[in-house]
């Protein structure tokens, strides 16, 4: 087992191809992974997969392949500090939809509960904790830590089933509150999603908290901004930006979930224009909750807990931590470490930050609404957390 803190560098990535790869290898029909092996001719095949995306007419298809990740970390022996992972990739051979205008140009990081996306992977060779954490900051900059289960102090809900099968990442929300008032009826289930760049709420539930957002805004400079989705803009001038109110999701135990900026800011030729609240109605009664609501969070995703943590940080100071020893005794020292400088992770060790090289020139292909022109550098489309393997395209 390694005790250090992995690091996945900064690269512009280019066209993963097979035959220019000397660890590739092709997963058969009879390999246990291979969900398609029924519509195989022969066990000896290659495995071969089909994933349809919520977006309309978004697909992916082709073979299954092993592949080997390739993790390092800053730390002066490097000779100790470097891994070579075996994980599964879809390689993507007939791509349809989002794909064909650009969307995740250089694949899909699969982050699913599934035991073939590559964290599920990366835990089963007891290289990390079967947990993992985002991190989004203000500046559109964001990590991921693999093994991360967060610190002692953070904030925590368990995730929900969804037809009785824990597929994705749902949490139920218990009530939403604007400023100091909680609403009536605005419970629900969200589906906690870094791909998606903005917030859905269930109908009854988004009715009644823009109603009350409008109201404690007092301002009647209510406008549309053309090109933007949001019903509820707001017109500001040059000496006067009203106060927003705050916005509170509160969910079981009194565990309460403060959005650090739940408005997106319009500008027009001479700067600042107004804002919007940005959320949006969702079409079914499961909301999501997205990437705008995530900043200023480091958001863990505690599989073999099934639960979701939360707490306030700057992404850029959780990837300059010290290194610390992620491979505890068996016994707990009675002296831990304060929470701001440990990632408790018993029985593994954390793999810190991957930055996206390049974040994709077109929206995400889940998202059906206006895409903020800056993008976050770490992009997970709403179709990757469902994912269950990595995909990229095939050469």
């Amino acid at each position: 087992m390694f005790g250090a803190l992995f690091i996945m560098q900064d690269k512009d990535l280019n066209e993963y191809r097979p035959s220019s790869s000397s660890t590739s290898k092709h997963i058969s029909c009879s390999h246990n992974l291979c969900d398609s092996g029924q519509s195989c001719q022969s066990p000896k095949q290659s495995c071969p997969y089909v994933i349809d995306y919520i977006t309309e007419n978004t697909s992916s298809s082709g073979l299954l392949i092993q592949d080997v990740l390739h993790l390092s970390s800053g730390c002066e022996n490097s000779s100790n500090c470097t891994i070579q992972a075996p994980v599964i990739l879809g390689c993507g051979m007939k791509q349809s939809g989002g794909y064909l205008s650009g969307v995740a140009p250089d694949g899909l990081f699969g982050l699913g509960l599934g035991e073939i996306s590559v964290l599920s992977s990366l835990a089963k060779e007891e290289l990390v904790q079967n947990s993992f954490s985002l991190c989004f900051n203000e500046d559109g900059s964001g990590r991921i830590f693999f093994g991360d289960e967060g610190p002692a102090s953070q904030q925590t809900t368990s995730f929900v089933p969804l037809d009785g099968k824990y597929e994705t990442y749902i949490v139920g929300v218990e009530a939403c509150c604007i400023e100091n008032s909680c609403l009536k009826q605005t419970s629900f289930k969200a589906l906690i999603d870094s791909g998606t760049s903005f917030t859905y709420l269930p109908e009854e539930a988004y009715e009644n908290i823009v109603i009350e957002f409008d109201k404690r805004l007092n301002t009647t400079s209510a406008v549309s901004f053309k090109g933007y989705p949001w019903k509820y803009c707001y017109k500001i001038s040059a000496d006067a930006m009203p106060k927003v109110p705050s916005v509170t999701l509160l969910f079981p135990l009194n565990n309460s979930f403060v959005v650090h900026d739940p408005v997106f800011p319009i500008y027009g030729d001479q700067g600042l224009a107004g804002f919007c609240f940005a959320i949006l109605p969702a079409d079914g009664d499961i909301g999501i909750l997205g990437q705008n609501y995530m900043t200023g969070y480091r958001m863990v995703f505690d599989r073999d807990n099934l639960k979701l943590g939360w707490s306030h940080a700057n992404c850029q100071d959780l990837s300059n931590e010290k290194k610390m020893p992620l491979t505890p005794a068996k016994e707990t020292p009675p002296n831990p470490l304060p929470a701001d400088e440990q990632q408790s992770a018993s029985g593994g060790h954390a793999v810190a930050p991957a930055v996206a090289g390049r974040a994709p020139s077109k929206p995400s292909a889940a998202t059906p609404c206006f895409i903020p022109s800056r993008f976050y550098s770490i992009r997970l489309p709403h179709l990757l957390l469902l994912a269950l393997c990595l995909v990229s395209s095939c050469v």
